[in-house]
């Protein structure tokens, strides 16, 4: 489920005000670069504030993309960036979905705020990514219950690009400092599993890059 999201590039983000919040953050760069997983500090838009190269490597053979770069914003390269699917295993359910559910409630929370509001209006300009997001997505969510949406602890498919992790899985970990929590920010981890034999191990399907959206839950609108 990728598409060419036609809106602009994402403005700069906002750097936190004060001389402490902005050497806190430079030190903390300095620690989750000692990571071994990736990790990335998001904000309440999914603007990647803070990644460490673990991060960095897990997408480093995507494609160029004007709007949707991992590095940029993590929402819009699940959503809308059509090498999204060679690296996040199962795309549309493993990852599509619950980050469209966690979008959903943030639009609830920040009715206003005009990044969010730019992704809603991409999301509306492709058919049957709306018809997900506005059909489509509560009857997921009924379906698989709460639980399969949250990100802390959940278990999501990953493809490696390093062959020594290959097709293999990671548990996603919210962890977050109060200090980045009192700036708004989010601190995930991609722990990433050992990958199973070479006798038990799922083929890697690979998928094409795409220039429009697909999403199999969802049918087409009937035209």
């Amino acid at each position: 489920m990728a598409f060419q999201a036609g809106g602009q590039r994402p403005a700069p983000r906002p750097v936190p005000e004060g001389p402490e919040a902005q050497a806190y953050l430079r030190d903390y760069a300095r620690l989750l670069d000692t990571v071994t997983f990736p990790s990335v500090v998001l904000d309440h838009r999914w603007d990647v504030v803070l990644a460490n190269s673990a991060f960095g490597a897990l997408f480093g053979a995507v494609g160029s993309h004007p709007t949707a770069m991992p590095g940029d914003n993590f929402l819009r390269f699940v959503l809308f960036h059509p090498d999204a699917g060679t690296v996040l295993g199962a795309h549309e359910s493993s990852w599509c979905l619950p980050m469209l559910a966690h979008f959903a409630a943030a639009v609830e929370r920040h009715a206003q705020d005009r990044g969010l509001q730019a992704i809603r209006r991409d999301i509306a300009q492709d058919p049957i990514m709306e018809a997900a997001y506005r059909q489509g997505l509560p009857h997921w969510i009924r379906a698989v219950g709460e639980e399969a949406v949250q990100h802390d602890g959940a278990v999501r498919p990953l493809l490696h690009p390093d062959p020594r992790w290959g097709a293999t899985e990671c548990r996603i970990v919210a962890e977050t400092p109060k200090s980045l929590e009192d700036m708004g920010y989010t601190k995930l981890t991609l722990v990433l599993r050992e990958a199973p034999r070479p006798a038990d191990a799922p083929r890697a399907h690979r998928r094409p890059r795409r220039s429009a959206s697909h999403l199999s839950v969802v049918p087409a609108p009937q035209t």
